[in-house]
């Protein structure tokens, strides 16, 4: 497979996604007189200025219930008014909008970048609760539905403004998100109540309108709950529009530093043409970051040290940064000799953390290009202090103050995954090239010693499989890990935020530099114990 051909189906996937509910739910949507979540979206924010998280949420999930493309609901950063906001949108042409469980970690997770960044929230509610064939797996537990109320207070208490706009269902729990923003919009024929009409009835034996209950008008003049209530969607979005140019201007945390810049003349293509789609092939990731810094920014930190990790100070979009990233290339050592390119070894992860330390007292983002196969093993590798280095990594990146972004360009295999910045270590944004592979191994090694155990099981259970048999097995398991390992996988749980083309690199890291760089929190830097 080419690059190109992989580009092709990724794009034709995210096409088909954007759709939601499909063609005949939107045009239901429509008759209804409502806006669909994405056309909401495009109303509210200024010129094309969004950058979305997790398209893929769910994707080839819940195919038993007829599947919920992007966890029926969108979330995002956008821009309003010259604001950046990130925005949470119910998507009613999937169930109703209805939350399953991967919907509370996709919204769970908006809200927990909006907290780092300190920018404001937009809910845009037309949803049906839970969805409740799988309420056990949404209802309960501390990262299920329940905390999205509860970051709610926690987001309000910190100063971080919130709007709601109900347009649509608004019932059950679900009720309390948008009452405990700053500010709630609601549209007329939408509902806001804790039971609706049939199950007010079934209850208590009462018979009440949807409007009595829970109506816009209802809550405008009777309840009070609802401060602006608006005739449709376009007259709410107005409204939010208004609200929002109300807040401070968006700006830049002078912790950080952003200068003037060109953007570099390279064709749309040259990141292909530079990194090789096949992962046994080698390349040096210093041509990669030419075509992803500003011109002539690029300031190597410890060139001859450490060569299986390549560190520097840049500049993307004028923002400072630090960068850290996996070189792909076969380096002969003085002192050790040679070492493979992509593998971790003590002397770049020693070199990595003193990096990452000094980007802290510098108050640089650090950028984490990740394709590692993971830390080096063997004799050597462990009487030259691997684990030490490595548990020196894991410490200065958990603790670092500064943002940090990730993008896997290729593997993300094993404790390398830990040791440049994967999810578990707090990214504030990680993205994904198509190419991306996830896992605890590699493949072949993985497949081999899965198959060794299940032999073992035959045999102990009496039966000793011939070389058909074998090879099916083998094929099987092959193919199991291939799926799981696939970058598709990992964005449909939420593992990485995005999957971007290679091209949109440069971009994608601008706009999150913008993001990100808004906030600084005035702390000091320390880590934990550091053997050394």
């Amino acid at each position: 497979m080419s690059w190109q051909s992989l580009i092709e189906e990724f794009s034709k996937q995210a096409d088909e996604i954007r759709l939601g509910g499909g063609k005949s739910s939107i045009a239901r949507q429509h008759e209804k007189g409502r806006m669909t979540a994405r056309e909401r979206i495009a109303a509210v924010t200024d010129n094309d200025w969004w950058q979305e998280v997790g398209l893929w949420a769910a994707w080839n999930m819940y195919e038993e219930w007829g599947g919920s493309p992007s966890a029926s609901v969108i979330c995002g950063v956008g821009q309003i008014c010259g604001r950046r906001v990130m925005i949470i949108a119910n998507d009613a042409t999937v169930k109703a909008g209805a939350f399953f469980p991967m919907t509370c970690k996709k919204v769970l997770r908006a809200q927990r970048i909006a907290m780092q960044c300190r920018i404001p929230l937009l809910y845009l509610v037309d949803s049906a609760g839970v969805f409740l064939p799988l309420q056990d797996e949404i209802f309960p537990d501390e990262d299920d539905f329940g905390r999205i109320f509860r970051n709610n207070a926690v987001i309000s208490a910190a100063g971080i403004p919130q709007l709601a706009a109900i347009m649509g269902n608004c019932v059950a729990g679900g009720g309390y998100l948008p009452v405990l923003c700053d500010k709630l919009i609601m549209t007329e024929g939408s509902g806001l109540y804790l039971a609706g009409p049939a199950l007010v009835k079934s209850a208590i034996g009462q018979e009440y309108s949807s409007e009595e209950l829970g109506g816009a008008e209802m809550h405008a003049s009777i309840s009070g709950t609802i401060d602006y209530r608006e005739p449709d969607d376009a007259a709410a979005l107005r409204r939010v529009r208004e609200l929002v140019g109300l807040m401070p201007e968006t700006g830049i945390d002078p912790k950080f530093r952003r200068d003037t810049w060109t953007e570099p003349k390279v064709a749309a293509d040259a990141i292909e043409k530079v990194v090789p789609l096949s992962p046994q092939q080698r390349y040096d990731v210093r041509d990669l970051i030419k075509l992803v810094v500003d011109p002539d920014s690029f300031s190597e930190y410890k060139a001859e040290y450490g060569q299986t990790i390549v560190c520097g100070y840049a500049r993307i979009g004028g923002f400072h940064v630090g960068i850290v990233a996996n070189n792909r290339t076969v380096v002969n050592t003085k002192k050790e000799g040679m070492q493979f390119g992509g593998v971790i070894y003590h002397d770049s992860a020693d070199k990595e953390a003193r990096f990452i330390m000094d980007c802290n007292q510098n108050w640089c983002p650090i950028i984490f290009l990740q394709d590692v196969m993971g830390f080096m093993v063997g004799r050597d590798s462990e009487q030259a202090g691997i684990i030490r280095a490595g548990a020196k990594v894991v410490n200065v990146i958990s603790n670092s103050r500064v943002p940090k972004i990730t993008i896997i360009t290729g593997g993300s295999y094993g404790a390398g995954n830990y040791a440049m910045c994967g999810k578990a270590f707090d990214p504030r944004f990680i993205f994904a090239w198509p190419n991306a592979r996830y896992a605890v191994m590699g493949g072949k090694q993985a497949a081999s010693t899965i198959l060794d155990i299940n032999i073992a099981a035959l045999k102990r259970s009496g039966k000793t499989p011939d070389a058909e048999e074998l090879e099916a097995l083998r094929q099987k398991v092959t193919d199991a890990y291939d799926v799981s390992t696939d970058s598709r996988y990992a964005a449909a749980r939420l593992w990485v935020d995005a999957i971007i083309q290679p091209s949109e690199t440069r971009q994608t890291l601008i706009r999150s530099l913008e993001i990100v760089t808004g906030y600084a929190a005035d702390e000091p830097f320390r880590t934990g114990v550091l053997q050394v």
